[in-house]
Formats: structure tokens, C-alpha cells, sequence
């Protein structure tokens, strides 16, 4: 999932990132490329809290959402892009059936039936 992260720096000081769609969630680093990569560190450490807990993985909104929120008023905007799978909970075996030449289609494209259909799972649900 792409989570929109609002990153602000001051002089002489680190990039402090805020994910808007993930109360409570922070992260910053000492340049730009470093603030992004504790972010996906962050989020995925949240996720599994929220996870552990019972709650509900918060759905990634789009940057027009926040926006406009005082907030986040000269930051700069960008993508957190965090594999929300493992925070679904555990894993069940089902049987699906599907017209032949959809599974061909999966098949010569994806190498496991399962994952794509959970991506596309998630795309569909948001």
C-alpha cells in the first residue's frame, strides 16, 4: 500500500516525516533518502501494533486528501510504499474457481496464483 508521507525540514536540523493516514505514526532521518526509509520502518512497525491489537490496517489515502491541512503547510509530499500483508492476519486455504483462461492469463504472468490474488484482493476492496 502507498501511504502519502509529509516530510519538513528546518535548517540545521533532520527530516522529520509525519504519515497523515496513520495517527501517531513519525518518523525522521538525517537526509531526505534516510527520512523515507525509516518511515517504511515506522509504518510497518505500527501496522504490526495495530495488528497485534486486533485493529484494523488504516486505508492509504491520496496526497489531495491532506493536502490542504495547515498541518503540512511547506512540506514536501511523497510515497511510502509498505507490503500490508503480513498484517492481515494469518492465512487460509480456499478453493476458488475461475474460467480457464483467466488462470492461464495469472499463470503467464504472475509465479503465485495466491499473492496475485491477494493484491488484487486489496485493489478491489481498497
Amino acid at each position: 500500500m502507498k501511504y502519502p508521507v509529509v516530510l519538513h525540514h528546518d535548517n540545521g536540523s533532520a527530516w522529520g516525516v509525519t504519515v497523515p493516514d496513520i495517527p501517531g505514526c513519525f518518523s525522521a532521518g538525517d537526509t531526505f533518502d534516510e527520512a523515507l526509509e525509516n518511515t517504511i520502518e515506522a509504518i510497518s512497525s505500527h501496522l504490526e501494533l495495530l495488528a497485534e491489537n486486533g485493529d484494523e490496517i488504516p486505508k492509504a489515502s491520496s496526497i489531495e486528501t491532506h493536502i490542504r491541512n495547515a498541518d503540512y503547510r511547506n512540506g514536501i509530499w511523497s510515497f511510502a510504499d509498505v507490503d500490508v500483508v503480513p498484517f492481515l492476519g494469518q492465512t487460509e486455504k480456499i478453493n476458488v474457481t475461475l474460467p480457464s483462461a483467466l488462470i492461464r492469463k495469472i499463470d503467464g504472468k504472475y509465479k503465485n496464483r495466491s499473492k496475485f490474488l491477494t493484491e488484487a484482493v486489496l485493489k478491489a476492496l481498497g
